[in-house]
């Protein structure tokens, strides 16, 4: 059939195309994804996706011409920065996602750095573990990373990052968990370069934004990561994420309006009159803002500590399950809901072939390396899916031991 057919298809037989496309997906609502989607039930769900039709087809853009966007907008940024203890003069802006809130950080960074202190040749110092959207940034915008490499426990080296920030410095970064192996960096400690230089520490939350408030509340040993920290500039955090709702919706917040004024862009210099942005997108739909605003509204305080204790408690369940697994070793202890780990004699074992073994069993996993690695993402919904994951997964371990498979590296996202 044409991609674009002669004469219009019913709507009916439209939707039954696609789901019939959908059939070889993983099945997330039933749990069977570590990663990439998260999902708190199907109230839950049902809401966002109600949310998000009422408001789709508005334009976010200019919220002059939709009031209703402003106050919604308003009332999630203002939980989010209770969430990563805010001042009151914190400011933030709604993103499409983290990688458009960590372009953001980058890019303020560079304007404040231009700006205030004239640099022309800007660079970012970050460990080995931050996110890959940092490259992109770097990219976009020209800069240059410097990437420190990690230490032994995986967490960001502050001594050796300081050693590396120079007067062309303009951002310093530690995360909140890292993505590859779940740890928290030593946050104080990497702001406390940024402030002594008086430069911008962006920290990567995205992850961990929503869920480690709560788990402070429930008694987790967590380290100093948000914006009560001294030096701390900014912090990204993603709602589609660990707040379940709609996919499209994360926010940075910055310590004080100032410093958020350097990831605005405005124009006169056309023929259309004053244009403004907050971030890279123009045009946007208005439905994951709508969508983030009402299921925040209904899981409300005591829904967000109840769904954080049930992915804590399933992402403990799961690392200890895995710690009783001989041919596998944890790479390290979690300290949010991020689980990544490996053969313990990679030799005898290979992890990717275990996680084709997985994705025949219907379960997804990413894959990662150096070094190789599975990488698990636990939310909500895994409250009772840890048993059946780890039968299958000792399962897939007797197969590709017996059969001597290998496995393929994957991709973390896709370019065709």
């Amino acid at each position: 059939m044409p991609t674009l057919p002669a004469v219009g298809r019913n709507p009916q037989v439209i939707l039954d195309d696609l789901e019939q496309r959908k059939e070889l997906d993983v099945r997330w609502r039933e749990g069977r994804a570590f990663s990439l989607a998260y999902f708190a039930g199907p109230e839950v769900a049902d809401l966002a996706e109600k949310a998000y039709r009422r408001f789709g087809g508005d334009n976010a853009l200019n919220p002059g011409a939709f009031p209703s966007l402003k106050a919604l907008n308003n009332d999630v940024i203002d939980t989010v920065r209770d969430w990563v203890a805010g001042e009151p003069d914190a400011a933030g802006f709604l993103t499409s996602g983290g990688t458009e809130s960590l372009l953001m950080a980058v890019k303020a960074a560079r304007d404040r750095g231009r700006a205030e202190r004239g640099v022309v040749k800007p660079n970012v110092v970050l460990p080995t573990s931050a996110h890959a959207a940092f490259e992109k940034a770097a990219h976009y915008f020209g800069l240059e990373n410097r990437r420190i490499a990690v230490r032994d426990d995986w967490r960001a080296d502050v001594e050796a990052m300081a050693a590396a920030v120079d007067d062309n410095t303009v951002l310093i970064v530690g995360s909140a968990p890292q993505y590859p192996q779940g740890v928290i960096d030593d946050i104080a400690g990497i702001a406390a370069v940024a402030a002594e230089r008086d430069i911008n520490c962006h920290v990567d939350a995205c992850m961990g934004g929503v869920v480690l408030a709560y788990l402070e509340r429930l008694g987790e040993p967590i380290p100093p990561w948000n914006l009560a920290v001294p030096g701390v500039s900014s912090i990204s955090v993603d709602l589609h994420k660990f707040g379940y709702t709609a996919k499209g919706a994360s926010a940075i917040i910055y310590a004080n309006k100032s410093l958020r004024s350097y990831q605005s862009f405005v124009t006169d210099n056309w023929l259309g009159g004053f244009y403004g942005s907050s971030g890279v997108l123009g045009t946007k739909s208005a439905g994951p803002l709508a969508a983030a605003w009402a299921v925040m509204q209904h899981l409300g305080d005591d829904g967000y500590l109840r769904v954080t204790a049930a992915a804590r408690a399933a992402t403990k369940e799961l690392a200890n399950g895995l710690a009783n697994i001989p041919d596998l070793v944890l790479r390290a202890e979690p300290q949010t809901m991020l689980i990544a780990f490996g053969a313990s004699d990679p030799d005898s074992l290979d992890v990717f072939a275990v996680a084709d073994q997985l994705w025949s069993r219907g379960w997804y996993v990413d894959r990662q390396t150096p070094p190789d690695s599975l990488h698990c993402t636990v939310n909500a919904v895994h409250h009772d899916k840890i048993e059946p994951f780890l039968t299958d997964l000792r399962a897939a371990i007797k197969t590709v031991k017996e059969n001597s498979q290998r496995g393929d590296v994957g991709t973390y996202g896709a370019v065709e």
